[in-house]
């Protein structure tokens, strides 16, 4: 047989002398057909996919990296479907890869410094924000479960955030998420983010007053990030940034920023009770925040999301609340060492440190201490015979007296005073070092027998709403009407 192949077609001529059977003329079909692609498709060469960009040195860098370098020489890029394409868009600027060094996120290079700092606050942050559930029994928890046994189903009863607290994997959470039907639930999980499941949680202790309970987790300490470091609120200024992380409506780790709004808020609390003092922020808190931290811009918890403006359930509005951390450290280190809080007291309300300040450039003169807005009847301060402010009827306010120091430890604002106060035990006798009526020239040593809050037969009382709406009129340099005392705790 003879083949001859002209212009791309084959012919084929038989020999009188051979014979190709079937199976022989199949074969030398396919072959044929073969070698006929061949001729027409392009050699293929490993080369060839990294030829484009070779050249101007673009292959090392990634499609990110790409589209970074093309944004800053403002070539637009929308066009590109392929990333050779963004090469070949590079390389009609005469790129050299020397030009410009390599960068890990094309995305942080567009940031502001704040930006930058908040995206970095957030990343070291959010790990230590917890999202608590809480679940019942259908046995109501007297069942089974009660004995040892469980039923295997568990009724969930709500949602929230919380904070870990320290490396020994306590939690700090609101009061009303665990106590959210009002029952104690039999099951409170915590998940930390990067934890594969949530883990078990005892209570340990509560507070409905201030709106906080304290949990431990079940788990090894090993596997705990590192706790949220813990700011102050005494020196916080109305418009500075504000930071808020948590589970809104079961969306975990949610970011939400703001200012701190206002301070010394009084806010309707767990069980109706008032928590005083409060963050008034617009940093949107909903339900679900609630338990989680309030940060600054470095990231230091400065309080605990508790409470927003109502609105019907329509959502935030750009009002929320948080307790201060100087509260929240207070109460939470009494609950973890005696299980519940165990305040020892005088048994005085006091005006808060930026009233005091006010009633200073009233006065034109100093007032180093802590002010004596209220005495509760029957109290170790009144028996000790301590002298509140007295607001007379032509709105004018005659100055109490002025603590300046416990036990010889100068006393400056209110945090002094509580901190020092509750270092000590139900029964201790302090010494109050106090300047009469804010006068100098009158100071003396007075000795007070410390007792808890719950000895005290008369509570707590409240100040008129005008005062807890924060306002002030200073009538003349005797004083003038203040702004609501801080209470005692």
């Amino acid at each position: 047989m003879v083949v001859n192949v002209r212009r791309g077609r084959y012919f084929f001529q038989r020999n009188s002398t051979m014979m190709l059977d079937r199976s022989a003329m199949i074969l030398m079909m396919l072959f044929l057909l073969l070698q006929g692609a061949a001729a027409f498709a392009v050699p293929y060469n490993r080369s060839n996919k990294n030829q484009v960009g070779n050249k101007s040195g673009l292959n090392k860098y990634s499609v990110n990296e790409l589209k970074q370098l093309l944004t800053e020489r403002g070539l637009d890029f929308r066009d590109c479907l392929e990333r050779r394409d963004l090469v070949e868009r590079l390389e009609t600027t005469n790129f050299v890869a020397d030009d410009a060094p390599r960068r890990a996120s094309s995305a942080e290079s567009y940031m502001t410094a704040e930006e930058s700092r908040l995206v970095q606050t957030v990343k070291r942050t959010s790990p230590s924000v917890a999202f608590i559930t809480t679940s019942m029994d259908r046995a109501g928890g007297t069942g089974p479960r009660a004995r040892g046994f469980s039923l295997g189903a568990e009724v969930p009863l709500g949602t929230g955030s919380g904070i870990l607290w320290d490396s020994q994997g306590h939690v700090v959470t609101n009061c009303h998420v665990i106590f959210a039907t009002g029952t104690m639930p039999t099951t409170v999980k915590v998940k930390l983010q990067g934890m594969a499941e949530a883990c078990e949680a005892s209570v340990v202790g509560v507070e409905p007053e201030k709106d906080l309970a304290v949990l431990k987790m079940k788990c090894p300490t090993s596997m705990l990030p590192t706790p949220l470091n813990v700011g102050t609120s005494n020196d916080l200024q109305v418009g500075q940034s504000a930071l808020a992380i948590g589970n809104p409506f079961g969306l975990d780790n949610t970011v939400t920023t703001g200012v701190v709004s206002a301070l010394g808020r009084d806010v309707d609390g767990f069980g109706g009770r008032v928590i005083k003092n409060c963050i008034q922020t617009d940093a949107a808190i909903n339900p679900g925040n609630s338990g989680g931290p309030l940060m600054d811009s470095s990231g230091r918890l400065i309080g605990v999301n508790t409470a927003i403006l109502g609105n019907g359930g329509r959502g935030n509005i750009g009002i929320g609340f948080a307790i201060p951390v100087d509260t929240v450290r207070r109460v939470v280190n009494q609950i973890i060492r005696y299980g519940k809080v165990v305040r020892p007291t005088l048994g005085i309300n006091v005006v808060d440190d930026r009233v005091t300040r006010s009633i200073e450039q009233q006065l034109r003169r100093p007032l180093q201490g802590v002010l004596v807005a209220e005495v509760i009847r029957n109290s170790p301060a009144q028996k000790a015979g301590l002298q509140a402010m007295e607001l007379r009827s032509d709105g004018t306010t005659i100055l109490g007296d002025l603590i300046t120091k416990v036990n010889g430890e100068e006393v400056k604002q209110v945090e002094d005073l509580l901190s020092a106060i509750e270092e000590q035990r139900q029964g201790d006798l302090v010494r109050l070092t106090v300047e009469r009526c804010c006068d100098s020239s009158r100071t003396e040593v007075i000795s007070v027998r410390l007792v808890s809050r719950d000895d005290l037969k008369q509570p707590m009382t409240t100040s008129p709403a005008s005062w807890r709406q924060g306002q002030s009129n200073y009538n003349n340099i005797r004083g003038g009407r203040h702004k609501e005392p801080t209470p005692w705790q």
